[in-house]
């Protein structure tokens, strides 16, 4: 379960970043610094901190609901009503400098951690390189694209990144007729498993998802009915349906550009917090008057309703949960 995000007071007079923050983030959680205790009006910079304070003075302990870092960005989700979603993103500023800024959607309409914008090219990738599978009969020449292509044979998909003699990214493509074959044998599930395995994989279909609902030689409903527990099954690997095969070769293209982009961007944020400081375990938050009534109205201690709790039992129910 998440731990607590905390906010502290830097006992640092010098600094210029007068917070500390505790952001629960894996099995210790790290430590930053910060110029504000919330980006209301804008980004609020952040910098990595050596260790957690002995004598920070805590400002603010509030409950998270999740906190998961996808790529360089941590997603932080508060548990109360306001001010409860916000993102760290690591980047890159003018010379190269990892940078960090805590920002929510009012403050930054859409965050594009250590991305440039793409421009005619996908993502802003140049210089694409796709691995076609060996076994590809009829492949995509990706003729008015910026790509580089080569031959390989890939451990799933039709068409594939390849960084370090690992697959990264994959796409497996299927014409309807495919598709339909494949799911009502049964093969498309052992398909699917093994894009599964692969950190970004999808399937393109050259067709209308429309033309499903013509076929004639099988029931359109079985296929449909297929292709949503797949979905369920592996919803890891979506499904997409183009139009035509010009317009398939262009989606895979921009796939993988785009899964080149996140890959670079798990880099650089498990770079960034694996160099981040741990801090120490956080003790028991203060318990509420309202769980010290309950827990006192189970074990048999008389208390009102209302009003402060007396203080024999609020240390008996602190020795009791220390156990």
């Amino acid at each position: 379960m998440p731990d607590d995000f905390v906010i502290a007071r830097n006992p640092d007079g010098d600094s210029t970043l007068p917070y500390v923050l505790r952001i629960p983030l894996g099995e210790h959680g790290i430590v930053l610094k910060s110029r504000e205790t919330w980006p209301r009006t804008s980004k609020v910079y952040c910098h990595r901190v050596e260790e957690w304070p002995e004598d920070a003075e805590v400002l603010e302990r509030v409950p998270v609901r999740s906190c998961i870092r996808r790529g360089a960005a941590i997603d932080l989700v508060l548990d109360r009503g306001r001010e409860n979603r916000s993102q760290l993103v690591m980047t890159r500023v003018r010379g190269g400098r990892q940078a960090i800024f805590w920002q929510t959607a009012r403050t930054a309409k859409q965050a594009r951690p250590a991305v440039a914008v793409p421009k005619a090219r996908a993502s802003g990738v140049v210089g694409l390189e796709i691995v076609v599978d060996s076994h590809e009969r009829y492949a995509y020449g990706f003729a008015d694209q910026q790509v580089v292509t080569r031959k390989a044979g890939l451990a799933a998909g039709d068409y594939g990144l390849v960084r370090d003699g690992s697959l990264i990214a994959s796409v497996e493509r299927k014409s309807l007729v495919d598709l339909v074959s494949s799911l009502t044998t049964g093969k498309l599930k052992y398909q699917l498993a093994d894009l599964a395995a692969v950190p970004r994989a999808a399937v393109v279909v050259e067709d209308r998802y429309s033309e499903v609902f013509k076929l004639d030689r099988v029931r359109p409903a079985v296929v449909l009915d297929g292709l949503a527990e797949c979905q369920v099954r592996w919803p890891q690997v979506p499904i997409h349906f183009c139009e035509t095969r010009k317009l398939a070769a262009e989606w895979t293209y921009r796939f993988l550009a785009a899964a080149t982009v996140a890959a670079e961007e798990d880099e650089l944020g498990e770079a960034v917090v694996s160099d981040l400081a741990s801090p120490p375990p956080l003790a028991a938050a203060p318990a509420t008057p309202a769980e010290v009534r309950a827990w006192a109205a189970v074990n048999g201690y008389q208390v009102s309703d209302r009003g402060r709790v007396r203080r024999e039992v609020v240390e008996a129910f602190e020795a009791a949960r220390s156990r």
